[in-house]
């Protein structure tokens, strides 16, 4: 498969007035590079080639090529790697942005899905019932639904060290302290993939993209865990790559302990300082007290 890479700085050197008491200062500052990414399919069908734009996201330049499949894959256009051909920043005549659109080009033979495309309207919905909705939608498109979940097993000490391991690799927090971060880890407690952006949903749309492109799913036997609370939005994508464990920095909302009941996944809330609330224990997963 191809793959167009283009090289972003994530994070901006920015000249600010700081101010301590009753004394300002000029000084250097780093922010987070927010800027849009349009993310296109295209595909053949009747003997002609389609381009269809699928979305506008704002996100932190890098990982696009696994933002865009990750994109497409827990939206269900896709289901699978095999489908896709190639991802590549989309090159315009005349066009200063054209490395903030992504094209992903599917494989000869394969129709996307697009009337799943309509899920993402109102995944990000605040509204309760629509919600509710999108969990049987989720069942529907899940290529993992029917899976064999495995046996899990893990202990408190090592979840207890998930949150402090996640701080430790994310860089450019450190920098700018306003980016959010989606960690894979084994169930020994050690990361495996590590992503960050501005908006929580692309940095686990980037994770799962990567393990897409990978071949690594369905992701039964590691746990998620998020910098930051844990949405219905987040969760539902977890649930979309067969992932068993997510442990959340801060709480949950109520339509996400939804989906974790839904789909048998353990859902563990504000992780930190050797404490953590359990809002689900699936069964597959034990946890020792040790």
């Amino acid at each position: 498969m191809k793959s167009g890479i283009l090289e972003h700085s994530s994070v901006q050197k920015i000249e600010i007035v700081k101010v301590i008491d009753h004394l300002s200062f000029s000084c250097t500052d780093e922010v987070s590079v927010e800027e849009p990414l349009e993310i296109r399919i295209s595909y053949e069908a009747d003997g002609h080639k389609i381009v269809k734009n699928i979305s506008v996201t704002m996100r932190t330049p890098g990982n696009d090529a696994e933002l865009a499949t990750g994109f497409l894959f827990t939206e269900a256009i896709i289901s699978d790697r095999n489908q896709i051909k190639g991802a590549y920043h989309h090159q315009e005549v005349c066009s200063r942005n054209s490395g903030n659109t992504m094209m992903v080009e599917l494989s000869g033979g394969f129709l996307p899905h697009l009337m799943n495309a309509d899920r993402n309207f109102y995944t990000t919905s605040s509204c309760g019932v629509c919600g509710k909705g999108s969990i049987e939608s989720i069942k529907t498109v899940s290529p993992f639904q029917n899976f064999e979940k495995k046996q899990c097993a893990i202990s408190m000490e090592t979840i207890y060290q998930l949150a402090e391991k996640l701080r430790t690799f994310q860089s450019n927090f450190s920098a700018t302290g306003g980016i959010h971060a989606s960690g894979l880890f084994d169930l020994q407690g050690n990361l495996l993939i590590l992503r960050e952006d501005v908006g929580r949903h692309n940095a686990l749309d980037k994770l799962i993209g990567n393990a897409l492109l990978s071949g690594q799913l369905p992701l039964q036997d590691r746990m998620l865990v998020l910098s930051g609370r844990a949405s219905f939005e987040l969760i539902q994508k977890a649930a979309m790559a067969g992932i068993s464990i997510v442990a959340a920095i801060g709480a949950p909302s109520s339509l996400a302990v939804d989906v974790a009941k839904e789909f048998d996944m353990t859902l563990l809330g504000f992780l930190r300082d050797n404490r953590c609330n359990i809002y689900n224990k699936s069964s597959h997963v034990e946890i020792t007290m040790e």
